[in-house]
């Protein structure tokens, strides 16, 4: 198929197009330098923005704690309905949306890729099945080994490359893309009733620090030269003070980093960004972790902003959903995943007139705007866990308005106000930035070489949004802007177009990236050796049992990869 987009304003970052008029070529679903605009479909796009599709780096929508979310919360579906038509299936869901549903609504917001960012790896099949049912989108996403019994043995014995071959062998097994990191330590200790505090506490019975995993998984990514950094949810997550250990978690692997290519992604930093040393001196500590990554180039962070809505939050962080049960009193599921994670699932609504979440919502925010470069930030909601990604036009208009900002400030508890420093904070994103936090930094992040762009050869993956920057001021029509970007005028997906004014057209499936290091043979060899045996001592589950076929993916994408091993 061809296709021919002309005369839109083009925001392109990664080729430094910022708001230029021009076409783009499709052919085959590529971009291309021109086609013939007689056998091309042709998209007028006069008076509007064309962007990248967007891409999602860390949205939770699919596997065993998502849909024990659902399970848990009838409450959360019923007033919000998807509508079969002739073309889509029916479904449900505000803040944990069916399959069905979460392709089309990002896909209606001109979003065609998006990464589930933790999976306990014994889950993964189910994962996938959900990541299958998920149309339209292009998907990966990351096992978890922050608090794997194997991974933290390894490390204990300092047998990086043999850890390395390990990881290696399960992204393989189950078809994951990267290294996730949630609470390091933290997970397994609270399993025997202790709790870590400090990235120096040692994990009970393997004798193993938070640090100490952090630093020796970040050598394994570096050994496997996988794709993406090290994606890590730091320890002591939502409590006061944390923020210092965000800034230590990013400052301990700093003498790893060789140039100026990030090591480390810090995942929703807000949950992670607080001042003061209780709930009643609740504090931002964003200026101070701004202050860090802007001096620190191996770092990139993403937002995990709060919405004031009603969500679900959701975590491997089983430690800190028990913590929340008890703060907030709601229901509540717990997990333990068998020598690999937990999990948690609490409700929660987040109250404008409540001063902790005021202090969170700020908090976001600032994180984004201090910090002074666009492909070190992302915009996210840790979809569900801030609020459901459905609100990303919201927080988009927030980014890109002053004035909208401070009529909200205006109605939040005084002494929020007071101790954040939004209030003081006068920059507004433009388009040109708002393309980068939204899809041309987070596919460089994740290593995705064809996405995020719009350049000869990328993936034709583009949004166009019915605005036109040269009549629009964000600033001032914040809502003209958050209109645009909830309903895309047209999606196009490898090509085709998939939806048109928020109406879906068209549902093909999307692919399932996953990276396939490759190791030297005697050493996998002899690592394979080894691990039959603790799965043996550790698992209900024989090894034979573990490897997920790559038949079960639909669309399955390998991501070959030479490690350094």
């Amino acid at each position: 198929m061809k296709l021919l987009i002309r005369n839109g304003f083009v925001f392109d970052p990664q080729n430094g197009i910022d708001g230029e008029k021009m076409d783009i070529a499709i052919q085959d679903g590529r971009i291309v330098e021109s086609v013939n605009p007689s056998e091309a479909v042709t998209i007028d796009a006069s008076n509007m923005i064309v962007m990248p599709g967007g891409v999602d780096l860390h949205s939770h929508i699919a596997g065993a704690k998502v849909n024990a979310g659902r399970l848990l919360r009838p409450e959360d579906h019923y007033k919000d309905v998807e509508i079969k038509t002739s073309i889509t299936r029916s479904g449900v869901g505000h803040s944990i949306p069916s399959t069905f549903t979460t392709g089309y609504r990002y896909a209606r917001m001109g979003y065609t890729t998006v990464f589930e960012p933790a999976t306990a790896p014994l889950k993964t099949l189910h994962t996938h099945e959900e990541l299958n049912d998920i149309p339209i989108l292009d998907k990966a996403c990351f096992p978890l080994f922050g608090n794997n019994w194997i991974v933290m043995e390894y490390l204990k014995e300092n047998r990086v490359e043999e850890c390395a071959a390990y990881i290696a062998w399960m992204l393989n097994a189950v078809k994951g893309y990267a290294i996730k990191i949630v609470n390091p330590g933290g997970v397994e200790a609270w399993g025997w009733g202790k709790g870590i505090k400090s990235l120096d506490d040692q994990v009970p019975y393997f004798e193993i620090t938070p640090r100490e995993i952090i630093r020796g998984l970040c050598k394994v990514n570096k050994l496997l030269n996988l794709p993406h950094p090290i994606h890590v949810h730091c320890n002591n997550l939502g409590k006061p003070g944390n923020y210092r250990t965000t800034i230590e978690t990013m400052d301990c692997i700093s003498d790893l980093a060789t140039d100026d290519k990030p090591i480390i992604h810090v995942t929703h930093v807000q949950f992670t960004g607080y001042g003061g040393v209780d709930w009643a001196s609740l504090a931002s500590g964003a200026d101070k972790i701004a202050k860090y990554v802007n001096a620190h180039r191996h770092v990139t962070l993403d937002l995990g902003q709060i919405i004031f809505t009603d969500t679900t939050t959701m975590t491997a962080d089983g430690p800190f959903q028990y913590q929340l049960y008890l703060l907030t009193g709601n229901k509540w599921i717990n997990s333990d995943v068998e020598a690999e994670t937990g999990a948690g699932v609490v409700p929660m609504r987040y109250r404008r007139n409540n001063y902790v979440h005021a202090v969170m919502w700020a908090i976001g925010l600032e994180l984004a705007l201090l910090v002074k470069d666009p492909w070190r930030v992302f915009m996210t909601t840790d979809h569900p866990n801030g609020g459901p990604f459905t609100a990303y036009p919201r927080v988009i208009s927030w980014l890109m308005s002053r004035e909208v900002r401070r009529k909200i400030l205006a109605k939040v508890p005084r002494l929020a106000r007071v101790r954040t420093n939004l209030s003081a904070i006068d920059r507004e994103y433009t388009f040109y930035e708002i393309a980068i936090v939204t899809r041309a930094g987070t596919a460089k992040i994740l290593g995705l070489k064809n996405k995020g762009h719009l350049g000869i050869g990328a993936d034709a993956d583009i949004a166009i949004y019915n605005i036109n920057p040269n009549e629009v001021d964000p600033s001032k029509d914040y809502k003209k802007v958050r209109r645009a970007f909830r309903n895309a005028a047209y999606t196009i997906k490898d090509g085709e177009i998939i939806a048109k004014d928020g109406e879906i057209i068209k549902v093909p499936n999307g692919r399932t990236y996953w990276s396939k290091p490759e190791v030297r043979a005697d050493l996998m060899d002899a690592m394979k050796a080894i691990l039959v045996k603790k799965f043996e001592d550790y698992y209900t589950v024989k090894l034979e049992n573990y490897y997920i076929p790559e038949r079960c993916l639909v669309q399955s994408n390998p991501i070959n990869v030479k490690a350094s091993l």
